[in-house]
Formats: structure tokens, sequence, C-alpha cells
């Protein structure tokens, strides 16, 4: 899968889900500092999924109707080791198939997911 780490996940993480195969930009290293809506952009120019733990690319995406076409996981953890993060994210991962176009939310018993606006 073609993940877009936001740059609060941590290169570990980061990894842990490139060693279980996934495609992962991480912004910590490629582009520091980047707002969030630069960040979403370049998501979907990518056909990337943002991976984060920011409550903002929910709104960017419902509220203010940017595009989010490639899809938004948001990670909803109680101060998660990086080793935990990435074990649940890539078990998460394998679990569903329908990540790409959808605003998910994993927390710790259960994953929340619905369409993104088109």
């Amino acid at each position: 899968m073609r993940l877009l780490a936001d740059e609060n996940v941590p290169g570990d993480a980061v990894e842990a889900l490139r060693g279980d195969g996934h495609d992962v930009l991480c912004m910590r290293a490629e582009a520091p500092g980047t707002p969030d809506r630069e960040v979403l952009a370049r998501a979907v120019a990518d056909a990337r999924i943002v991976l984060n733990f920011d409550k903002d690319f929910g709104d960017l995406a419902f509220r203010a109707r940017l595009p989010a076409s490639a899809g938004v996981i948001l990670v909803r953890l109680r101060e998660p080791t990086s080793a935990e993060l990435a074990r649940i994210v890539a078990t998460a991962l394998r679990g569903r198939s329908d990540w790409p176009g959808h605003f998910a939310v994993i927390q710790p018993r259960r994953i929340r997911i619905r369409p993104l606006p088109a």
C-alpha cells in the first residue's frame, strides 16, 4: 500500500511498515513542517493514503472539502510505542482493502471507516 506518513509518525514505525511491504513516504524526512493542506495535496498527487495522528485532516476533507481521494487513516491510540503503532497499523492494513477513498480511524479495539466526499 502507498502511504504518506505525516511528520508525527515515528520513523521506526515508518521503517516497520516498509518492512511489511508498504511504500511509505515520510514527511518528517522529506519536508518537515509542511502545512497539513500541502501534505494532503501531496498525498492526492502521489496517490498515497495519509497516515497521521492529527484530526485536522478530517476537518480538511469534510469541512473544507479539500480533495482527499487517496484516503486518510487517523490513528487514535493512547501513547503507543513505535512498535505498537507499527504492529496495530500493519495488522489493520492487512485486514481490509477498502482504504483508498475513505477516512478511517484506527482505535484500540475497532476501526471506523467512511467514504470521503467526492
